[in-house]
């Protein structure tokens, strides 16, 4: 898809303001995952804004800025996927602009663009799968608390975290995480073909990159930011439209934080916390 020209505007576009290259900005920011909760991204609250953004006619391109550290493989490969889908249909490039953090499946997200623009310190990669949990064998003993714990199959107390774990479940979720992993790891080559400059072992180990490093790799395509990128390439005449989630037009605010709220909080940092952020 070849880069389109900008057009000239005449004076009376000029002198009124008028005639500008619009240019829709997707931002991006948060956990992804499935719930539908304030700062989650997943493909229910992003879905309707791909959609506005990509609906603009007059829009030579769609800049999408992502910040984020990763979270459900599924909602990273359903959003990447809509993305793809939506610039097909309307023959648009799109411009991904990295903030601090494209982990994981924010990259994921990430390789949907047609280029991929970073910070030189921002943190991409990490294309891997990691589940995580705790085992609290022989907690409940001393506490003198008997569990009952009754499954019809064999694999139903999997990952039970009150039970020892067992070889045979190690294997199977090791199994489950190749799956994912190999998901990613072909999405990344499929669309990043032909710009990947490192071997296998080093690209797919779930490790993660400055942004500077992340060009050497060809993980990404150019350091750079938004307004620079986009004014270089389709002149002063821009004008940046940022496609936010429309507000009810009737909402009471809410006083304190529910149980729900303050996990997802300590689980949201955690995630930003692996890499220092």
């Amino acid at each position: 898809m070849a880069e389109p020209t900008t057009p000239k505007r005449n004076w009376l576009q000029r002198l009124t303001g008028r005639g500008k290259t619009v240019i829709p900005v997707v931002r991006l920011h948060g956990v992804i995952a499935a719930d539908q909760r304030q700062g989650r991204l997943n493909i229910a609250t992003v879905a309707p804004l791909l959609k506005r953004a990509f609906a603009i006619k007059s829009a030579p391109v769609v800049a999408i800025v992502i910040n984020s550290p990763g979270g459900s493989p599924v909602q990273s490969r359903l959003i990447a996927k809509r993305i793809r889908d939506l610039a097909s249909q309307h023959d648009k490039r799109v411009l991904v602009f990295v903030e601090d953090a494209a982990a994981s499946g924010g990259y994921f997200i990430a390789v949907a663009g047609d280029e991929i623009i970073v910070d030189p310190s921002s943190i991409v990669g990490s294309i891997g799968v990691i589940m995580a949990g705790f085992g609290f064998v022989g907690a409940l003993e001393k506490l003198g608390v008997e569990r009952r714990v009754h499954t019809a199959g064999n694999n139903k107390s999997t990952l039970d975290p009150f039970l020892p774990e067992k070889q045979d479940d190690v294997e199977r979720i090791k199994q489950f995480e190749l799956d994912i992993h190999q998901v990613f790891i072909d999405f990344v080559k499929a669309h990043r073909v032909g710009k990947l400059k490192a071997a296998d072992e080093v690209l797919f180990t779930g490790q993660w990159w400055t942004g500077l490093r992340g060009v050497e790799l060809g993980l990404v395509d150019a350091i750079g930011d938004l307004h620079e990128t986009l004014t270089i390439r389709y002149g002063q005449d821009i004008a940046l439209k940022l496609i936010e989630p429309k507000r009810p037009f009737f909402g009471l605010p809410r006083l304190g934080f529910s149980t729900g709220e303050i996990a997802a909080t300590i689980e949201d940092r955690a995630a930003w916390g692996r890499f220092g952020l």
